[in-house]
């Protein structure tokens, strides 16, 4: 289906020919109806499969439509907002930003995104200007409030983006307290790359009587990732990705270290054998950051070493290779990590590096995808069948019956509320 079939504002067709936008995607097809009828919308869907234009385009249609009521209200009121869209990370609020910028060009729909790390002076300045829509990662908004730089007191839709991650990043807190700042009457709008029990219990302060739109089965990976695991020693990780880069010729690489200090260890391993690396987390300054992913963008860099929180909202195009140098301790990590890859029906691969250590965490991943992954040797890079792999509480055989009882009873529970 078109977007000229999803009954949208003639200025947003338009704008979508000009970027050649033709077919909607599943999510699209399903949330963009839904939003315009004002119901509030729980929504899972994979990275890369449109979620950003699935809430942006019926939210500027909104503020198109209801422009003369809109505009008077500001003219009084420059400080307050029509929609804020709230975002765990500092990237993904450039990215969201930068996908409702495109969209509303040409249109008198304004944008503006703040997050920490910058000057808070110069966000205080963007919206005193008055803007229609705010993007904005918890901490810096609520700076923002404490300051009275802006109201939310005339809100009408507030979306959640990649909100998993928001509470996998510990901002409950936060959230909870922007919550007692919005108008009752709202529509609320929440996007995640999974719907796990944890999000559909905390949707329950957030949403009234939402529709759930779910594109793909939980915790499924896009059919365009080819996912390969490598048995390898843990001391020769490094050198085997190195010799995977060099061997097939990557141009990017994304490579996953779960702590800071790991990736700036990594990046100076792989550098020592000739491949060009940057590190990208938490540490780092919010421009060196931009810096870096610029640089990685441009082909200046081959393989970006980062870390989960830092790696979130990441869209990279055409990057073919996915790399977990250890298995994430969170499973659901592990979806958004190779999510990067094989985005929008590319092609993708996601390449596990699998120490004997690794081994409780893999049988931990493999009940929560409820499938095996295949695993292989490369020639050369053969693990030591000597050692043997740990066994901890939560990998016991009667551990994972236990866990697999209650997934399937989750799903029943689920399923009879439908």
């Amino acid at each position: 289906m078109s977007f000229a079939d999803l009954s949208l504002h003639p200025t947003l067709i338009r704008r979508l020919a000009e970027l050649n936008y033709q077919q909607a995607t599943p999510i699209q097809l399903q949330a963009i109806p839904v939003i315009l009828s004002g119901k509030d919308v729980m929504a899972g869907a994979q990275t890369g499969t449109g979620k950003t234009a699935a809430f942006a385009l019926p939210i500027l249609h909104y503020i198109l439509t209801h422009q003369a009521d809109l505009s008077a209200q500001l003219t009084s009121l420059k400080t307050h907002i029509t929609c804020l869209v709230l975002v765990p990370t500092r990237e993904l609020a450039q990215q969201v930003h930068r996908s409702i910028e495109q969209y509303a060009d040409g249109s008198p729909v304004s944008s503006v995104m703040v997050y920490g790390g910058v000057s808070i002076g110069a966000q205080i300045k963007q919206l005193a200007a008055g803007t229609d829509i705010l993007v904005a990662t918890p901490g810096r908004l609520l700076d923002l409030l404490r300051k009275r730089a802006l109201s939310l007191s005339q809100l009408t839709h507030l979306v959640f983006d990649e909100a998993d991650r928001m509470l996998d990043m510990g901002f409950k807190d936060e959230i909870v307290e922007v919550l007692k700042r919005l108008p009752s009457t709202r529509q609320t709008l929440l996007f995640s790359a999974t719907l796990d029990d944890r999000m559909l219990s905390f949707s329950r302060r957030l949403l009234r009587s939402p529709q759930v739109i779910e594109v793909a089965q939980r915790n499924t990976i896009a059919n365009s990732i080819v996912e390969r695991v490598f048995n390898v020693d843990a001391n020769r990780k490094c050198a085997m990705l190195c010799h995977l880069i060099t061997q097939e010729s990557w141009q990017q690489s994304l490579i996953f270290s779960r702590t800071k200090q790991g990736a700036d260890a990594l990046v100076k391993q792989i550098k020592q054998a000739g491949v060009a690396a940057e590190a990208f987390h938490a540490d780092l300054s919010q421009a060196v950051r931009e810096q870096v992913l610029a640089a990685f963008k441009a082909g200046e860099v081959t393989a970006l070493v980062a870390t989960d929180v830092a790696a979130r909202g990441l869209d990279i195009n055409e990057l073919h290779y996915v790399v977990n140098m250890e298995l994430p301790f969170q499973v659901e990590d592990y979806v958004h990590r190779i999510g990067r890859t094989g985005r929008a029906g590319k092609a993708g691969q996601a390449i596990t590096l699998l120490s004997i250590d690794d081994e409780p965490l893999l049988t931990k991943l493999e009940a929560f995808l409820d499938r095996r992954l295949p695993q292989q040797w490369l020639t050369g890079f053969e693990p030591d069948l000597d050692l043997i792999a740990p066994v901890t509480r939560k990998t016991t055989k009667s551990a994972l019956k236990q866990q697999a009882r209650k997934k399937a009873l989750a799903a029943s529970s689920r399923g009879k509320k439908r």
